[in-house]
């Protein structure tokens, strides 16, 4: 992908409704998001012109592709990270899950409905904030997944 094609597709990212894009082709990734977030996401073009085109620079020469998945919400609702405020949250950056391990609660009309991972692999980052509100389909987690996934 030529430089002035990706230009392109970041400004009309950023004219657009859409909240995330995901591109990747061979070895190269791109990852663009409006969402609001707690930790900068690895693959995450900064919203600033100058540090995209950094950005954007390194990822073409030097960046090989990420084999990650995202867990994502099932429902609209309040996200909570941690069982109460006290507790410390279901699991943080750097966590390894197994599948069908609990990562966070969704509550919609005063229900709480468990988010479990459904799969095995290591937490690379938290895309939401506690008790943000999220949209079905938003991702709450980055995994990188294990290769012996079963």
């Amino acid at each position: 992908m030529e430089f002035k094609e990706i230009q392109t597709l970041m400004q009309n990212f950023e004219d657009s409704d859409i909240r995330e894009l995901e591109l990747n082709q061979d070895s190269f990734q791109l990852y663009l998001s409006k969402n609001k977030q707690t930790h900068k996401h690895e693959d995450l073009v900064s919203t600033e012109r100058t540090e995209q085109t950094t950005s954007v620079k390194k990822k073409i020469n030097e960046q090989p592709a990420l084999l990650s998945q995202n867990i994502t919400a099932p429902l609209v609702g309040t996200v909570y990270l941690q069982p109460n405020p006290d507790a410390d949250p279901y699991v943080k950056s750097g966590d390894h899950v197994k599948k069908g391990d609990v990562v966070c609660v969704i509550e919609a009309m005063k229900m709480m409905t468990e988010i479990k991972s459904p799969f095995n692999g290591i937490i690379t980052s938290i895309c939401v904030s506690n008790e943000e509100l999220v949209e079905v389909e938003q991702p709450l987690f980055s995994v990188q997944e294990d290769k012996d996934n079963d």
